[in-house]
């Protein structure tokens, strides 16, 4: 039975969070196939890794262990992945739609001449029936993302080529532990006799690496602003309230395109997806591009002078109203009453 694979991306001897949500998703995809779950890991000093992999349900470890691993460079890391796949011939392989991610895989989609999927926000596994071939295709993946700007969700399947690719955003898949004592086999891949001399022409003499200011993803509390909060001055009363919350301020694409706010706030398709415990949409219309990027959030409050607004239909509590109007109140009742 051919295999689901992951590509984990490593820093610091740390799986990244976007890796961790691939592995959730692939054990899924696994789990439907009937398949097991393996995943590639390269870097440097990595003896203790696979307690941060295994527990997702990752059936067996590719493991390339070597100080010219990391930090990341393309082509080190190309050709090794390149070699496991060709020898391991797996169903599925998946990727972090990240600046690695969108690196690699194409370079690994050209090099095995197969198809790639970019930037998916779900995956599923089905069938699809081929009028020219008089033919069905049992098991395809199901690669669906936005496309058209976010005005369309396109289905996309590879029936003919293999491995089936795809990248995956981030924060859209839910990271899920199986069993934190779950037992994975571990290949120790022997790098030197994969990587070449010109695998590592290119030298990094030093990094510099900025931290983000801006965390929705682990944000418990979100005031989110769309186009109907007019104006760049009116987002200060959000985050008025988020600071009084004590948490982040987001916005939709129609803020960020208006300048209301910075696109590393831009929740939705095109965005971040997020699942707060408490999500306050002021004057979002709630279109899918947004909403499917927050729809999980255990707690909806919209905010909204349109009483037929779609976002009003998924919210817990609607507030008709303009936004300021009832943001300053709910500013000065909180002041008022909270302890």
């Amino acid at each position: 039975m051919k295999s689901v694979f992951v590509y984990c991306e490593v820093e610091n001897k740390k799986i990244a969070e976007i890796s961790q949500e691939l592995l959730s998703a692939g054990k899924r995809l696994a789990q439907k196939l009937g398949s097991p779950l393996e995943a590639m890991v390269f870097g440097n000093g990595l003896k203790d890794i696979a307690k941060q992999v295994a527990p997702f349900g990752v059936d067996k470890i590719h493991l390339a262990d070597d100080e010219r691993l990391e930090p990341f460079r393309t082509l080190p890391h190309a050709s090794i992945a390149k070699e496991i796949l060709k020898k391991e011939d797996p169903q599925i392989v998946l990727f972090g739609a990240t600046s690695v991610g969108r690196d690699l895989a194409p370079r690994l989609a050209s090099a095995l001449n197969c198809g790639l999927t970019a930037d998916c926000t779900i995956l599923d596994i089905g069938d699809h029936y081929v009028n020219k071939e008089k033919k069905e295709y049992k098991d395809l993946l199901y690669a669906i993302r936005p496309a058209f700007g976010g005005s369309i969700i396109a289905n996309i399947i590879n029936w003919d080529m293999h491995p089936q690719m795809a990248t995956v955003r981030e924060g859209v898949m839910k990271k899920e532990i199986v069993d934190e004592n779950y037992n994975a086999e571990i290949e120790s891949i022997d790098v030197d006799k994969i990587l070449k001399d010109e695998d590592l022409i290119l030298k990094i003499i030093e990094r510099h690496i900025e931290e983000s200011d801006v965390n929705l993803k682990e944000a418990p509390i979100i005031v989110a602003g769309g186009y109907g909060v007019g104006s760049k001055e009116n987002f200060d009363y959000l985050y008025q309230l988020s600071n009084l919350l004590g948490g982040e301020v987001g916005g939709s694409r129609a803020a960020v395109d208006a300048g209301f706010i910075d696109h590393n706030r831009q929740i939705g398709q095109t965005g971040i997806t997020v699942r707060p415990k408490l999500y306050i949409a002021a004057g979002i219309s709630g279109a899918i591009q947004h909403t499917a990027g927050m729809q999980e959030a255990s707690l909806i409050i919209s905010i909204n002078k349109d009483p037929e607004a779609p976002m009003n239909k998924i919210a817990d509590y609607v507030i008709e109203g303009d936004v300021s109007d009832v943001i300053p109140k709910m500013i000065k009742y909180y002041k008022k009453n909270a302890k």
